[in-house]
């Protein structure tokens, strides 16, 4: 199993360069960064793990740029964003930005897509909240359109765009219904969720990992009904806190990479916990 970290890098953790540098050479198999452009002040959307909302939330970087630092310092280690929030961004500007950190990778880019949890922040990106699935689907259907090889319009409810000449392309060759980065949807188990990984992605990112056994072969029949491939389903189960058993486990499910927790702290901590971790590689 290939074994990756998370981190909420900001301003104040270690950095995307030193960070990176030491990941490859210890041999973990990627790094995968989150986003919030802004955290309102106005808190009127709970927290997801309940409690007050962590300090790192509203100084995180921009994962783009920080993946695009540890790009250059590395040969090697993949490069995922864990989650990229699809409704809060132009989808014309972010295919561009997604295709040329994949391109000057040499295709090591895996694109996480998700659709939020932070109402307020959202909203003010002018985001109507019901709808943001769908928008989501649109915006990431109109970016494979332009990944294609020959100029390829895309009209949906949501975003629509004529035929382009875009470039650069990224790397990876299409994989059924899927042109683009590797795309990994990430969100909680469910019929809706099920159907558009089988559209338009190449696999689930489910934060934590837990209750993959009951979901899998939903998953699985959804993704076969498709027409897609069974063999070609990824499932990385994300931000998990590990431990010898789970890690088992998601072997056991048929898993080739899970993506561990670091915490949002400086070198001599997340080094520390690297550390740690190395009984996993």
């Amino acid at each position: 199993m290939r074994i990756s970290v998370t981190i909420f890098l900001t301003d104040e953790t270690v950095t995307p360069t030193r960070l990176a540098r030491e990941l490859e050479e210890r041999g973990f198999a990627g790094l995968y960064l989150p986003e919030h452009t802004h955290i309102p002040t106005e808190r009127a959307t709970p927290y997801p793990a309940g409690g007050d909302l962590p300090r790192e939330y509203g100084r995180t970087l921009d994962p783009f740029v920080a993946l695009g630092q540890a790009a250059a310092v590395t040969e090697r280690l993949g490069l995922g964003t864990g989650i990229t929030l699809v409704a809060q961004h132009d989808p014309i500007g972010l295919a561009k930005q997604a295709a040329t950190l994949d391109h000057l990778s040499g295709g090591r880019l895996t694109l996480g897509v998700g659709y939020g949890w932070n109402v307020e922040e959202a909203a003010d990106h002018g985001v109507e909240w019901r709808t943001r699935r769908d928008l989501v689907r649109d915006r990431v259907r109109l970016m494979q359109a332009l990944w294609t090889g020959e100029p390829t319009p895309y009209e949906g409810e949501f975003a629509r765009v004529r035929a382009s000449h875009a470039y650069p392309k990224p790397v990876r060759k299409p994989r059924g219904p899927v042109t683009g980065p590797r795309t990994l949807l990430g969100g909680a188990a469910g019929p809706k969720l099920f159907a558009h990984i089988a559209e338009y992605a190449d696999g689930w990112l489910p934060i934590g990992g837990r209750g993959l056994t009951e979901s899998l072969p939903v998953l699985r029949a959804a993704w076969e009904e498709a027409g897609r491939d069974p063999s070609a389903l990824q499932v990385v189960p994300y931000a998990v806190a590990p431990t010898p058993g789970k890690l088992a486990h998601y072997a056991e499910l048929g898993i080739e990479e899970a993506v561990l927790q670091l915490p949002p702290a400086g070198e001599t901590e997340v080094l520390r916990v690297l550390d740690a971790y190395a009984e996993y590689l």
